[in-house]
């Protein structure tokens, strides 16, 4: 996690280069994140319309998209 900082002050280069490659790995980050805390949710109990409304997208996308990986993990 220490790399964020860093990473969001290399998106802003005026090197796109570097900004976009700073992107793309924020963009990873991001997502994982986002999956770890979505695990942790569902681990408590949370419904997926309950984790959809704190991620402010439907229950529908957050399920299709976080579902099937969850299944994955379990196998």
């Amino acid at each position: 996690m220490a790399e964020a900082p860093e990473l969001a002050t290399a998106a802003g280069d005026h090197d796109p280069g570097v900004g976009l490659a700073a992107v793309a790995s924020l963009r990873r980050l991001l997502e994982q994140l986002e999956a770890l805390q979505v695990d942790n949710a569902r681990a408590q109990g949370w419904s997926w319309e309950r984790i959809a409304c704190e991620l402010g997208v439907t229950r529908q996308t957050v399920h299709k998209k976080h579902a099937v990986r969850r299944l994955r993990l379990r196998r």
